[in-house]
């Protein structure tokens, strides 16, 4: 029995944080139904075709749930939310600011209706504050929460290549929903959980916000580089480049005297401390990728290895797919999609006793009639 088999999710969402969030609990056995607008569905539905006419992000989001399409513009489709919500566990929701509330299902409508129902916002700011009803997409988020002022080269800022501001909120959606079903069992009560996207991803910055607060001054975009910790990032090599990380003094011994054959170099004033190192960065990287010149990826690799530094490869997409370490672990399954069997990851939840739910893309609308013949059969 998966620990979350028995609960059930009404998921009226689109795009991918709140889809991410629903995603875990179904892997994890919740029942999710997926409520969806008539003809087009979830708009992430047609973001792309990638997967033999299936889009790649509704495919890696939805897998596991039940799709119904409910008119919510109309009497009856509103009445059948309002009944599934009645024997729901979980209402999770990233409809544009304010729709939840006009549909007639905002906290303070729910909230005695349903007592147990644990009602989960999952918005671009939050449901107050002068940002409340501006609509928010990933990109945006990463602007506004400074993320891009720290990603890319010290010429030009660059987004993050996968979409963090809606993982991180759906994943702190996820979280919370598994606090609060925790505290439901002491109060029998629900709960109310508003998660912001932009507070998500600014929680993430507070490393380079205390580095402002403490000392006045922001960390400068590095690049392949790390732009607080020196040396670490991807340095050039004869045949391309290696990425390690220097985490603490000890290593920064070990890397000088074993990897650079320079033991007189982890002595140096210039270089005694990270902070110094950080002031000196650029003399210190250009000595580091003069030693390198000369050796290959494989030679840097061996050496770093020996005298315990972490390090890794600058893979690219195909790269990954083919990870050793993914391969050896068996992380590979397949899912089933209206198109057919496609690949898929397990996520790394990894509770032992508990092999996660990799259930069916579903098509849009496939288990309306199912789900709606429940409800009818509900005592």
């Amino acid at each position: 029995m998966l620990p979350l088999e028995g609960l059930r999710v009404i998921a009226l969402e689109q795009a991918v944080s709140a889809p991410f969030c629903s995603r875990q609990l179904a892997d994890l056995g919740a029942d999710v139904i997926k409520i969806e607008r008539p003809g087009e569905g979830d708009l992430a539905r047609g973001y792309d075709g990638a997967l033999n006419g299936v889009s790649a992000y509704f495919a890696w989001l939805n897998r596991g749930k039940r799709s119904v399409v409910l008119d919510l513009k109309a009497p009856d489709g509103l009445e059948a939310l309002a009944t599934l919500l009645e024997g729901a566990d979980v209402f999770v929701h990233n409809l544009l600011p304010g729709a939840v509330e006009r549909l007639g299902f905002g906290w303070e409508a729910v909230r005695e209706r349903f007592p147990r129902l644990i009602w989960v916002s999952v918005s671009g700011y939050g449901l107050d504050g002068p940002y409340a009803h501006k609509k928010a997409y990933d990109l945006l988020i990463q602007a506004e929460s400074g993320v891009i002022s720290l990603t890319g080269t010290p010429e030009e800022a660059a987004k993050v290549g996968v979409s963090v501001a809606d993982i991180a909120s759906g994943l702190y959606g996820h979280a919370s929903i598994l606090a609060a079903l925790i505290q439901r069992g002491r109060t029998g009560r629900g709960d109310r959980i508003e998660i912001s996207m932009l507070e998500s991803l600014s929680e993430w910055m507070m490393p380079p916000m205390y580095t402002q607060i403490g000392q006045g001054r922001t960390p400068e975009r590095a690049g392949l580089r790390h732009n607080m910790i020196v040396p670490y990032g991807a340095y050039a090599c004869r045949d391309g480049q290696v990425m390690f990380a220097v985490q603490n003094e000890r290593e920064w011994t070990r890397f000088c005297t074993e990897v650079l054959g320079q033991p007189e170099r982890a002595t140096d004033p210039l270089y005694s401390s990270n902070q110094d190192r950080l002031a000196n960065r650029a003399e210190l990287e250009a000595e580091i990728e003069r030693s390198f010149a000369h050796r290959s990826r494989t030679e840097v690799s061996r050496l770093l290895d020996r005298a315990g530094i972490a390090s890794g490869a600058v893979n690219t997409v195909p790269d990954v797919i083919d990870h050793p370490q993914l391969k050896a672990r068996g992380r590979w399954t397949e899912v089933q999609t209206p198109a057919g069997p496609i690949p898929a990851l397990l996520p790394p939840h990894n509770l032992l006793g508990a092999p996660p739910r990799m259930g069916r893309v579903p098509a849009l609308g496939e288990h309306t009639a199912e789900v709606l013949a429940e409800l009818r059969s509900r005592p």
